[in-house]
């Protein structure tokens, strides 16, 4: 297990007194209930996390930071598809009918998005019109011609499914590596950018 924080994994220990002045009243209900908060992509103070909370309904994001001595616990997306519920959601059936294939191909994936959050916590976050978003740990590089192989397989799940590549640069979209394009979005801390090779050392020196 990798020890160091990273994107996607949900935290407990923030609470309200933590959120600045102008955070919405729906932020510090959230915090007062005890939910976690999501690791994001951003740059900030030694110390700090960057991270964004999420309210019950799609339009209450907000991002903030916490403290890293306040974590009193991490979960991360490939810890929450080690064992399953019994759902008739088409998100979580999805899931379930592609776990096999994704545990077959030998790297850490997990579950993130609404999903994720219902699976860590138990709150009803997943609806019957619910994507299904996971992430596949990709240290070295997944060529394109795989890549298509594995989105065919996705686009046979239930529901819609995006995965999002971690590459050493940051994260793709597999949906983009599949394509054709020569060039693809890589997400990192310091923002987005264009490359040719996520996993190219020239590309992360850019």
């Amino acid at each position: 297990m990798h020890d160091s924080t990273r994107p996607h994994d949900l935290l407990w220990g923030m609470t309200p007194a933590q959120l600045p002045a102008d955070a919405p009243d729906w932020a510090h209900g959230v915090l007062i209930a005890g939910q976690p908060v999501v690791v994001r992509r951003a740059m900030v103070a030694s110390g700090q996390l960057a991270v964004g909370l999420r309210g019950s309904s799609r339009d209450q994001r907000y991002a903030s930071v916490m403290p890293a001595c306040a974590v009193l616990r991490k979960v991360r997306p490939e810890q929450l598809v080690e064992r399953l519920p019994v759902s008739d959601l088409p998100a979580l059936l999805a899931l379930k009918q592609l776990k096999p294939n994704m545990d077959a191909l030998g790297l850490c994936w997990g579950v993130t998005g609404s999903v994720g959050f219902q699976l860590a916590t138990g709150l009803p976050t997943a609806h019957a019109d619910s994507d299904l978003d996971l992430l596949l740990r990709t240290p070295l590089a997944l060529s394109r011609p795989r890549a298509r192989e594995l989105q065919r397989l996705l686009d046979e799940a239930p529901c819609r499914v995006d995965m999002q590549l971690e590459t050493p640069a940051g994260a793709i979209a597999l949906r983009e590596w599949a394509g054709h394009s020569p060039r693809v979005l890589v997400k990192c801390a310091t923002g987005a950018r264009l490359v040719r090779d996520p996993w190219a050392p020239e590309e992360l020196a850019a």
